[in-house]
């Protein structure tokens, strides 16, 4: 991994750590989904993270465009 692309994770990963609502663990989600014994909740925490992950590849794939 080129030093920019590990800087620029790095660099992005910090700042959701000191955000408003700081990014939380994967158990910290799913004990939020079954606090309630909610049958969507899961989902919703689900659907979550795959948003998440896709905000995060956008967000490499224009890093690595910038970069060319």
């Amino acid at each position: 991994m080129s030093k920019d692309i590990k800087k620029f994770i790095e660099k992005e990963i910090t700042m959701l750590d000191r955000a408003i609502v700081a990014t939380p663990s994967r158990e910290y989600l799913e004990g939020f989904a079954s606090a309630n014994y909610g049958s969507n909740d899961f989902l919703l925490m689900q659907l979550s993270i795959n948003f998440g992950y896709n905000l995060a590849l956008t967000k490499i794939e224009q890093k690595f465009k910038e970069m060319k």
